[in-house]
């Protein structure tokens, strides 16, 4: 995504602090016409720079879900075959790739404990799955954008 204008991206980073922000908005914000806001925010879902749109729920409305990132080492030659597996999970809500010791990273949300502990115990079953290490959220301390 090297390729996006200076417009672009300020107008990329004003949608991610606020996804609902007006076309008239945005283009106040960017010193542009409406029209040129639509067209640039066209451009950028075609080119799958932009996907969706999301909401940001207030802390407290989500409280009631209990939360965990679970670190898992996988057998590299299963790898696909194991993030197949993973989404299947659906108190996986999100899954990267990372560095290091372990290969994925899963955040996982549930209702409730003996959820989320079924879902960790899915996770360490799923065929290429070494090892994995959990530790659940309890506290947000602040988040950006």
């Amino acid at each position: 995504m090297e390729d996006l204008s200076v417009l672009d991206r300020k107008l990329v980073r004003l949608l991610s602090q606020n996804a609902r922000a007006s076309v008239s908005d945005l283009a106040k914000a960017l010193g542009v016409s409406r029209l040129t806001v639509q067209n640039h925010m066209q451009q950028l879902e075609r080119r799958k720079v932009i996907q969706g749109y999301t909401v940001n729920l207030n802390e407290n409305y989500g409280s009631s879900e209990i939360a965990a990132y679970m670190l898992i080492a996988t057998d590299q030659k299963q790898l696909g075959s194991v993030v197949r597996a993973m989404e299947k999970i659906e108190q996986i809500y999100s899954l990267s790739s990372i560095s290091g010791e372990y290969d994925l990273v899963a955040e996982l949300r549930a209702e409730t404990t003996a959820s989320l502990d079924h879902a960790m115990d899915q996770v360490s079953q799923v065929s290429g799955v070494l090892r994995s290490h959990s530790s659940v959220l309890l506290s947000k301390k602040f988040q950006r954008g």
